[in-house]
């Protein structure tokens, strides 16, 4: 369906972003009810919500691109706005580093759009095609594709996500950067590549060593976190990387896996973020070391994570999977254009997935299946399942991770995202879902049976134990999780490699800052009010000039 005018325009693929965005919007307000009821300023925060899906939906069905441009400033504005109801002291801090960031990337989106101008004389993306074939045309891109990028959380724009989930509330992280921020920039980025410009191959690569590169880096830095939501804000742009891979490939397999990792990645990782807001309402923490037991106390919310863990590690019958395994697809679809690249893409995707899998063992047996710390045990029956408001929304999330994975061609790509491309999706491989899903439940019920048969034919009972030490005469004794992965911060080179982290030298926020007030400094040093050294500088000036003028 296409149904088009000079400002908006409804088809396929903005429909689909469009019916989700609204589906987030209003989990994320039923949520908010539980997780919000006690706080200050409720009035003005549900009014920033319900003006951010507005906001959201301007941006998704404009056609023109300076009400584009409109709807996404307003957006950042938004979510400088959200940030400032979280409670803890650097919530300015980092309320004024998203803004800059995004509020820069938008600046270059306008120079973007002058570009867009000179090439196509249009504004309406549907009259926009342009051939990435000159600098002009490369510089246009890139200046769009900042934009987008920098939305969806994808480095190097990326510092201000995992800032922004350790500070803001969990449901304003849960509904920007966890899924509206992802499926606004991820839908952009889409749009420019698929319909804007005619990508070449060299830009296709750049697009894949940056979604791979954004995969490697996001998990590293999320396996040595010792805080639930950072280390959530860290896999949430990790997981960009696929998306950004998946659309690089330039095919359709690959590119719809992208679009679907999208609509995935916002619907586990909304999931995880809510569990642990769950988490923090109750435990009154996000910190690893103070928690531990809670899978007694808040079992569903226990099984959500645990789902929500094992879709965004990409196990399979769940929804990260069936993304996944497109995107894969994709990866090794683009070898038949020669070269080896592709396995160097490919190796990233895998890995990058094993890591994931890594970290949530370490955040699921820290939270929930470890012992229990000193703050968990002091608060004893305080501890309990979160309201419904609450918890409704996660198990929908965690449902939705089972059936979009176990049916993934009859409901979300038969549904959303094929119609959302212009080429049919060729599928190859053996992947089956609901077949395996069906293998894999017979497979867990048979080991379930030789299990309790081996228990019954012999079987002991001991106390409780940890390294070793009984617990009766050692109640204290604990294994955290927490340090799991600590060796991988000593190793070799990644020991520098996180030191740097550590002092911030890849946060473009902090280089630049550290740029601008160097610059300032030096212009302290020479405006001290001497006029002879004032004057020494216009006649300079005006040498230069004059030198300028007469050589032209």
């Amino acid at each position: 369906m296409n149904f088009n005018l000079a400002l908006f325009k409804v088809d396929h693929l903005s429909n689909f972003v469009g019916i989700f965005i609204v589906f987030f919007s209003l989990l994320i307000i039923f949520y908010s009810l539980g997780f919000m009821n006690q706080k200050k300023r409720l009035v003005q925060y549900y009014s920033y919500v319900i003006l951010t899906l507005l906001a959201s939906l301007g941006a998704v069905f404009s056609n023109h691109l300076i009400l584009f441009t409109v709807f996404w400033g307003f957006l950042g504005l938004l979510l400088y706005l959200l940030i400032g109801f979280g409670e803890r002291n650097r919530t300015s801090y980092t309320g004024k580093k998203a803004f800059i960031i995004i509020g820069g990337t938008d600046a270059l989106m306008i120079l973007g759009l002058a570009l867009v101008w000179k090439l196509s004389g249009s504004f309406e993306m549907d009259k926009v095609s342009i051939a990435l074939n000159s600098k002009l045309a490369i510089a246009a891109y890139l200046c769009l594709a900042a934009g987008a990028l920098a939305k969806a959380g994808a480095m190097p724009f990326h510092t201000w996500v995992p800032d922004m989930a350790e500070d803001a509330p969990v449901p304003v992280t849960s509904l920007l950067p966890a899924s509206l921020d992802k499926l606004l920039g991820i839908y952009f980025l889409a749009r420019i590549t698929l319909d804007m410009f005619q990508m070449s191959a060299l830009m296709n690569t750049v697009l894949m060593f940056l979604g791979s590169f954004t995969i490697m880096a996001g998990v590293m830095m999320a396996l040595v976190q010792h805080d639930l939501k950072k280390l959530l804000g860290y896999h949430a742009v990790s997981q960009v990387g696929y998306m950004i891979l998946g659309i690089g490939t330039g095919n359709p397999v690959g590119i719809a896996g992208g679009l679907f990792h999208m609509l995935n990645n916002a619907i586990y990782k909304s999931c995880l973020f809510l569990s642990g807001g769950s988490v923090e309402k109750v435990a009154g923490t996000t910190d690893l070391n103070k928690l531990g037991g809670l899978v007694r106390a808040m079992p569903m919310t226990f099984l959500s994570f645990l789902i929500a863990s094992l879709a965004i590690s990409g196990v399979p019958p769940f929804n990260g999977f069936a993304s996944k395994w497109m995107i894969y697809q994709g990866i090794i679809e683009t070898a038949k254009s020669g070269g080896w690249l592709w396995i160097v893409w490919l190796v990233a995707a895998m890995f990058g997935s094993a890591l994931t899998l890594a970290s949530f063992m370490k955040l699921i047996h820290t939270v929930f299946l470890g012992q229990p710390s000193q703050e968990v045990k002091s608060q004893g029956d305080k501890i309990h399942e979160a309201g419904l408001p609450m918890l409704i929304p996660t198990v929908v999330l965690a449902g939705l991770c089972v059936v979009f994975g176990v049916f993934a061609r009859e409901l979300p790509l038969k549904i959303f995202i094929i119609p959302s491309l212009k080429q049919a999706v060729a599928f190859f491989g053996i992947w089956n879902a609901s077949l395996s899903t069906v293998l894999i439940v017979i497979g867990i019920l048979a080991g379930c049976l030789i299990y309790f048969l081996g228990l019954a034919a012999k079987s002991r009972r001991t106390d409780s134990f940890v390294g070793g030490e009984d617990l009766k005469d050692f109640p204290d004794m604990r294994l955290s999780g927490t340090e799991f992965y600590s060796t991988i911060e000593e190793l070799g080179i990644l020991k520098y490699i996180y030191r740097l982290a550590e002092r911030k030298a890849f946060d473009i926020y902090e280089v630049g800052a550290k740029i601008v007030f160097g610059f300032n400094q030096w212009l302290r040093y020479l405006h001290h009010g001497v006029l002879p050294t004032y004057l020494a500088w216009c006649l300079l000036g005006m040498g230069i000039l004059f030198y300028i003028l007469l050589i032209r």
